[in-house]
């Protein structure tokens, strides 16, 4: 049950933090040409969850932390359903190419944003130089 409190709490919070960052895309910053916020969260998220993975390992983080962290968090941070209506949403449309594009990008540059969180989180590929 504690496993459930933890999840909970992380992904209320990732959900939200999810919303602030679609809402500033969408409405203030990116007029709507692509998924750019859906983009965003989901690639950032995805070196997140490789980042927290690697630092739970590497710190020993209790099985509850990681859980917060990663199904949590990261679970309600990123959004796949979203990914898949705006999919659905260029192909009604007839941009076909964009469609392709946004869909082959997002996978792969998801999965390498997940091996880059797990490199900086293992110190594989550091974000500091050591004098």
């Amino acid at each position: 049950m504690k496993e459930l409190i933890y999840i909970f709490l992380g992904g209320g919070t990732g959900s939200v933090l999810r919303y602030y960052v679609q809402e500033l895309l969408h409405e203030r910053i990116i007029p709507y040409s692509f998924p750019w916020a859906t983009f965003t969260v989901n690639i950032f998220g995805s070196f997140l969850i490789g980042l927290f993975y690697a630092l739970s390992a590497r710190f020993n983080l209790s099985p509850e932390m990681r859980l917060l962290l990663t199904a949590g968090f990261c679970g309600g941070f990123t959004t796949f359903s979203t990914f898949s209506n705006d999919g659905l949403t260029l192909l009604k449309g007839g941009f076909y190419g964009t469609f392709i594009a946004y869909t082959l990008i997002s996978i792969t540059l998801g999965i390498l944003a997940a091996l880059a969180g797990g490199a900086v989180g293992t110190n594989h590929l550091s974000l500091t130089t050591n004098h």
